[in-house]
């Protein structure tokens, strides 16, 4: 009787794995496993024994592993087992989602990666067998998935302006932490690749002023925080001066000093000139800086200062309150 022949007939470069439909294998078969795959055998959530590149006759003498497989079937032996097939090449996967960073900005990301099945026997204990992923597609679909999962968890943790202005550090340092977490399920990773970072709403303006500016997020929230005050002042009773202006407390600045009690006089009184404020907030450590200081008495940074007095960090080129280009 010819034994029957097992072989992944031309799988393409895409294809990573391949299950041979029929679980009953007769005595004497011949198993074919081409360069760059393996075959492995797996039942009830064990993985058996792996053949690498040849022709192999299954019998218990040329593979003994075999010999927990075998059972008989009307006088004959037979074994019963799954033969999964996984290729050994190079494969493309896609990953992209949704999460949010640091400061809870909202983070749109895709890109792809490059890996390969370093460890087959791993990869089909922990991936193909449990999960029940016997095709391409429904593997692609989990480490999609799985990627994703280890990618939020990063960036959620990184600030959106690491994200966009060191996106090389921040590509490197991605890649080095799922490296340790696709070699858990026996993948290689190879290669990261962002093929794109957006983000939505007030957060596009924001990072305008980063980028441009290279302010410091907290910064850039502060001046917001600001703008917001003076909204909300503005529109209770009494808040307004004339047309269209608000008294706003100088909230990135200590109050001025209070003035001196002077006693009742019958002389009109005339209006005292208030000082400008002193002090200005560092964009860096949050302390007062003197108004018109080089550097932070705190942290030691080096600042700078528009025309009107506003306080910009060492590499700004633009003000971020009134967007006068610094020199």
């Amino acid at each position: 009787m010819k034994p029957k022949i097992i072989e992944w007939v031309n799988p393409s470069d895409t294809e990573i794995v391949w299950k041979y439909p029929d679980e009953i294998i007769p005595w004497g078969s011949v198993v074919i496993v081409k360069e760059f795959e393996n075959a492995l055998f797996y039942r009830d959530g064990k993985l058996y024994g792996l053949l690498g590149a040849g022709r192999h006759v299954l019998d218990t003498q040329n593979v003994p592993f075999l010999s927990g497989l075998v059972e008989g079937l009307y006088g004959e032996s037979i074994f019963r087992s799954m033969i999964i097939y996984v290729s050994l090449r190079r494969f493309q996967g896609k990953f992209g989602g949704r999460t949010q960073t640091i400061e809870l900005a909202p983070l749109l990301f895709h890109g792809s990666f490059y890996f390969r099945i370093e460890d087959p026997s791993l990869f089909v204990n922990k991936v193909v067998g449990p999960q029940s992923v016997f095709t391409t597609d429904e593997l692609n679909e989990y480490l999609r998935g799985y990627f994703n999962e280890k990618i939020m968890a990063y960036l959620s943790s990184t600030s959106i302006q690491d994200v966009y202005m060191k996106q090389t550090e921040v590509t490197e340092r991605v890649t080095m932490l799922l490296r340790r977490d696709f070699r858990d399920i026996g993948i290689s990773l190879e290669k990261v690749v962002f093929e794109g970072v957006d983000t939505e709403g007030p957060w596009r303006d924001r990072l305008f002023w980063m980028m441009r500016g290279g302010v410091q997020t907290g910064y850039v929230l502060q001046m917001e925080t600001v703008k917001e005050v003076a909204k909300e002042l503005g529109k209770s009773p009494g808040a307004a001066i004339g047309t269209g202006m608000v008294i706003v407390p100088p909230l990135m600045q200590p109050p001025p000093p209070p003035q001196p009690i002077t006693t009742p006089s019958t002389a009109p009184q005339q209006a005292v000139p208030i000082a400008p404020p002193s002090f200005a907030i560092c964009p860096y450590c949050g302390k007062q800086v003197p108004t018109g200081a080089n550097f932070c008495p705190y942290c030691g940074r080096r600042v700078k200062w528009c025309s009107k007095q506003h306080i910009c960090t060492e590499e700004a080129r633009f003000c971020p309150v009134c967007g006068e280009e610094l020199k």
